[in-house]
């Protein structure tokens, strides 16, 4: 068999990068979908035990003490997995808004990235925000809890970016920001912004 010619070979855009089959905004999954795995190690560890529990008396050949610590074993994970699956009631839109509120300055260009903290694994929704100056003078970071919307913790500073090889118009990042915000403390915090760590 001869290969196509060169003329019949194109490239294609993957279904999920195809903009005109855009069907509205992203989801995030939420983060309670841990629960189902959960209660599938429970199940397990249900059916470990009981075959244990069954042939106990008699001296099976495959079914030993391994299936009971494998039962307990499941037992933990499962439960860990019930403990975890936290119901995600603040999406990137809301926690985008509470970050605005919190650093007190206009803000232009914003990323939202979810985390977890704890060993619970608790949501968390950490929000880099930029201010609107272009090129901005100021950003911050905003943790904003996924379950509850709480502000965890959160600072503003200067830039600290130099942009101004980017277009000739534009000016050092680091220019001192206007002083009716909250100025960045030496460590990095802004006054008042200490949290839950």
């Amino acid at each position: 068999m001869t290969p196509p010619p060169d003329s019949d070979v194109t490239d294609a855009l993957p279904d999920d990068l195809d903009v005109s089959g855009y069907v509205g905004p992203y989801v995030f999954p939420n983060n309670n979908r841990r629960r189902v795995p959960g209660y599938l190690y429970l199940a397990l560890a249900a059916g470990c035990i009981a075959l244990w529990a069954i042939t106990r008396g008699s001296d099976p050949v495959l079914v030993n003490t391994g299936y009971l610590w494998a039962g307990g074993a499941l037992v933990l994970v499962g439960a860990y997995h019930l403990i975890a699956g936290w119901n995600l009631d603040v999406d990137e839109q809301d926690a985008l808004v509470i970050a605005t509120r919190t650093i007190g300055v206009p803000v232009g260009h914003a990323s939202a990235q979810m985390g977890w903290r704890g060993l619970r694994s608790r949501p968390t929704w950490r929000i880099l925000l930029y201010s609107a100056e272009n090129p901005p003078r100021s950003r911050g970071l905003v943790l904003v809890d996924g379950v509850d919307g709480e502000v965890v913790d959160w600072f503003v500073e200067d830039n600290p970016e130099d942009w101004s090889d980017l277009d000739g118009a534009l000016s050092a990042g680091g220019a001192t920001a206007s002083t009716d915000r909250k100025a960045a403390a030496p460590g990095g915090a802004a006054p008042g912004a200490t949290g839950d760590r």
